[in-house]
C-alpha cells in the first residue's frame, strides 16, 4: 500500500506520525467536491517539511499521500465523535473548518462508500502505525508516538478566539507517563517565544487516545501548532525563518518526550 503512506524507519524509539499531511484526491471524489474543497484547505500544510529534521536524529515517520477529505484519519473508524457538543468534522468530512460544504449537493458519500474508504485508506495507515510501533517496542522496549498536526490559528467553527501557539496534548493525561508530560510542559514553561497549553481545545485525537498505552510501553502525544508559528498564513507560504525557529523547540520537546 506505498500508494497510500510512505514510511521511513528510524533508529530511535520515536515514531512521528503526520495524518493530515496528504493533499491527493482521487480522481472519482475530486470530480464531486467544491472548488474552493478541491484545495484541501485543511490540510495540515508542510508539517512533513517541518519535522523533516527528526529523520536525521533517528525518528522512523509515517506521512499519507492522500487528503483528510478522502478519509481522516485521526477519527475512530465507527465516526464517534471525539468531541461531543462541539463543532467538529467527521470520519470523511462533508464540511470543512469554515462550516462550507466539502461536497456538491448530492455527493457526499454514503455508508457503503464511506467503509469502503476506511479499508482503502484509512485501514493501511493504521496497519502500518501499529506495525511500526510493535517493531520499535520490540528493539527497544519501549515506544512513542508522536502526532504532529498544525491548524490556522483562528478558526471560528470550531473555537473561539486564538489558538495558543503550542497544543499539547495527552488525552488528559491518559495517553503518556505523569513524567513525561511534566518534562515536556517544563520545556513549554521555560521559553517565552510562544503561547501554549496542555490539553486545552485539543486533547489529542484518535491515534494518541487509541494507541497511547504508557502501562504498556507506548506513550502517545499530540502537539497542535497555530499554523502562524512556521508560515505565512495570509498568502499559504512555508516561512523558512519561522520554521527553523520554532524546529529548534520541536527538537527539544522530542528529546524532553524521549526521557
Amino acid at each position: 500500500m506505498d500508494d497510500v503512506y510512505t514510511l521511513h524507519r528510524g533508529t530511535l524509539p520515536l515514531l512521528i506520525s503526520l495524518p493530515h499531511d496528504g493533499i491527493a484526491l482521487p480522481e472519482e471524489i475530486a470530480a464531486r467536491v467544491t472548488d474552493a474543497a478541491r484545495g484541501v484547505p485543511d490540510t495540515d500544510w508542510f508539517v512533513s517539511r517541518l519535522y523533516d529534521f527528526a529523520r536525521g536524529l533517528g525518528a522512523s515517520v509515517l506521512v499519507p499521500q492522500y487528503s483528510r477529505y478522502v478519509v481522516d484519519l485521526n477519527r475512530p473508524p465507527d465516526d464517534v465523535s471525539l468531541y461531543p457538543g462541539q463543532n467538529t468534522t467527521g470520519l470523511c468530512p462533508a464540511v470543512r473548518f469554515s462550516g462550507d460544504p466539502v461536497y456538491v449537493e448530492g455527493q457526499a458519500p454514503g455508508p457503503d462508500e464511506v467503509a469502503a474508504r476506511v479499508q482503502r485508506y484509512w485501514r493501511p495507515y493504521h496497519d502500518a502505525l501499529a506495525g511500526e510501533l510493535a517493531r520499535l517496542k520490540q528493539a527497544h522496549g519501549r515506544a512513542l508516538l508522536w502526532e504532529g498536526h498544525s491548524i490556522r490559528s483562528v478558526v471560528p467553527f470550531l473555537f473561539e478566539g486564538r489558538l495558543p501557539d503550542l497544543n499539547l496534548g495527552t488525552a488528559g493525561g491518559a495517553s503518556c507517563s505523569p513524567a513525561t508530560q511534566a518534562r515536556l510542559e517544563a520545556v513549554l514553561a521555560g521559553q517565552g517565544d510562544y503561547t501554549h497549553v496542555c490539553n486545552g481545545r485539543f486533547k489529542g485525537g484518535y491515534i494518541t487516545r487509541h494507541y497511547g498505552r504508557p502501562s504498556e510501553g507506548v506513550e502517545a502525544i499530540q502537539l497542535e501548532l497555530a499554523q502562524s508559528t512556521y508560515m505565512d498564513e495570509a498568502t499559504g507560504r512555508y516561512d523558512r525563518e519561522r520554521a527553523g525557529k520554532l524546529q529548534g523547540l520541536l527538537g527539544a520537546l522530542l528529546r524532553a518526550a524521549l526521557g
